[in-house]
């Protein structure tokens, strides 16, 4: 049998176990695919991480079958998450919204190591600090 022929690729950042069927119909209702099976399969993956925002790469095929790729959280949510906060600094050149410690910045960089351009923890830890660094938070040494 040959391989499915793709038609859409699409990447959804949505919060894990509750996706919300408007962001979905937004983004997958021009591909045909089953919004409501898409759904369901993503909350029921994500369910044991619920409150945080899980992007997932839906790819979908001429057949209209789709296929789910999950992705860690996005950097910045870690970051924030890790410190507490709502949001980073609007000019992080002269605003400081908190301090990562080493430990925190390692647990993030293992934790985001699968999605990143990194072949190990040090340069994962690089790409968070950096990261944290835009948002105006200050990288314990």
């Amino acid at each position: 049998m040959p391989p499915k022929k793709k038609t859409h690729v699409v990447t959804l950042a949505l919060e894990a176990g509750n996706a919300a069927m408007v962001d979905l119909g937004k983004m997958l209702g021009p591909t045909g695919a089953n919004m409501r099976a898409v759904k369901v399969e993503y909350d029921e993956a994500t369910s044991k991480s619920r409150g945080e925002i899980i992007p997932v790469v839906v790819t979908v095929f001429e057949d209209r079958s789709h296929q789910l790729v999950y992705k860690t959280p996005p950097t910045s949510f870690l970051i924030r998450k890790a410190l507490g906060i709502q949001s980073g600094a609007s000019n992080p050149l002269t605003q400081t919204v908190g301090t990562l410690s080493a430990d925190q910045i390692k647990q993030i960089a293992e934790r985001k190591l699968p999605d990143l351009n990194a072949n190990d923890v040090a340069a994962a830890v690089k790409v968070v600090a950096g990261t944290a660094r835009s948002m105006g938070v200050k990288v314990a040494e």
